[in-house]
């Protein structure tokens, strides 16, 4: 219908301005501080963080949240790594940032945050789960489940008239992604994919969010690829939150060895848990 449209939104990806409320550099600086071969302290990491007050204050208002089950409440960025992990305060400075740009920069008559950031938060709990009963690294594919669906943002930021196209498509009972397919040949994954790389994030987050809705394609990360597509059609399952996926989430679940009834009802417990409803009021402010 507007492939070119398409195109040419993916054209323009890298000139568009990211909107995070901090700089991108400070984004990569901390993923280098927090490699797994850096040998940076505690203190290097939190001094980064403290570069940026009001995101210090936010990924520490999320990291005392109940949704995290911590003893003691923690003070500083530094203890916060100390506490929870560097990967779990990587996450966090993420959602932090792209919280703050949807909020900015998505007008709510074309995306419901509050939906969006539940089904972001359901699906890395799922992705973290069945990372964890398949060996593969948890940390993240819990990340790219918080990050999944970047593009479907990033669209209703930047292109809303294609956005309200693509709704008309989809109508509630198409796929999202085979609506954008339909309309302009590209889907969301790719948007977000191409924006998370941008920002230098590594393979192991950005390739799975890549190819969530055809997984099937993945050159370097298939496995993680289909653990996300199918921790979204698992989210979907166990909390209506939008439209199917697609995925026969049974089938794929047997595939893997892992039991279906078993796998709903953690996710659907974890999903009732009080923590989550804090987490998602303290992300809309």
């Amino acid at each position: 219908m507007s492939h070119a449209r398409g195109q040419a939104f993916l054209e323009e990806l890298p000139r568009l301005p990211h909107r995070l409320p901090f700089s991108p550099g400070l984004l990569a600086e901390l993923f280098a501080l927090t490699g797994e071969a850096s040998l940076s302290s505690l203190e290097d990491i939190g001094n980064t963080m403290a570069q940026d007050q009001g995101l210090t204050a936010r990924v520490l208002a999320l990291a005392n949240s109940a949704y995290y089950g911590l003893q003691a409440e923690v003070a500083t960025a530094g203890r916060a790594v100390a506490v929870l992990g560097l990967n779990e305060v990587r996450t966090l400075v993420l959602t932090v940032g792209v919280a703050a740009m949807a909020r900015d920069h998505v007008p709510a008559k074309l995306l419901d945050l509050g939906a969006y950031w539940r089904h972001q938060a359901v699906t890395a709990q799922a992705a973290r789960l069945l990372a964890g009963r398949l060996g593969l690294d948890a940390d993240a594919l819990y990340t790219a489940g918080m990050l999944h669906d970047l593009g479907k943002l990033l669209t209703a930021m930047h292109r809303p008239g294609d956005w309200n196209a693509i709704r008309a498509i989809q109508t509630g009972v198409l796929p999202w992604h085979e609506a954008e397919d339909a309309y302009w040949g590209i889907d969301h994954a790719i948007v977000g994919a191409m924006t998370l790389s941008s920002w230098n994030l590594p393979l192991a987050i950005t390739d799975p969010v890549s190819w969530h809705h055809a997984p099937g394609l993945a050159l370097e990360s298939k496995a993680e690829a289909e653990v996300l597509a199918l921790a979204d059609t698992l989210a979907h399952a166990v909390d209506t939150t939008g439209a199917p996926t697609g995925l026969d989430l049974a089938a794929g679940l047997d595939k893997l060895g892992l039991d279906p009834e078993e796998i709903t009802g953690e996710m659907a417990a974890a999903v009732a848990a009080p923590g989550l409803d804090q987490l998602l009021r303290r992300l809309a402010v």
